[in-house]
């Protein structure tokens, strides 16, 4: 099997604030359709985002199971959280110590996505 492309695909009740959300994190835009938007980076599609109306979030890391999650390597921690929390996360789990030399924080996207901002 040869496969030609890979695209992750998150639901979300709000098409406009998940794909625009990732599509800033990220650095990329976002090509809409009614109920599918995509988001290039580079030039290049990585994420989709299809509406589901029904969705509900994940209650990890401390309940329910997680579906998925992205791990986001930066090299600013701090400036990365402004960031992501000025685009709509939410800090779910704080790192123990912000300034070890490696680490992570878990953040929730605007449909409940949880991702993890990492570092070292």
């Amino acid at each position: 099997m040869k496969i030609t492309r890979q695209i992750l695909v998150f639901d979300a009740p709000d098409l406009a604030a998940e794909s625009s959300f990732w599509a800033a994190l990220l650095g990329g835009t976002v090509d809409s359709d009614d109920d599918w938007h995509s988001i290039q980076v580079d030039g290049q599609p990585r994420l989709a985002v299809q509406l589901a109306p029904d969705h509900v979030p994940p209650e990890w890391p401390e309940g329910t199971p997680q579906q998925m999650h992205f791990d986001l390597f930066v090299d600013d921690v701090k400036a990365a959280h402004e960031e992501a929390v000025a685009l709509g996360a939410r800090l779910l789990k704080p790192a123990a110590d912000i300034e070890s030399p490696e680490g992570y924080q878990v953040y929730a996207d605007p449909a409940g996505h949880p991702f993890c901002l990492c570092w070292g």
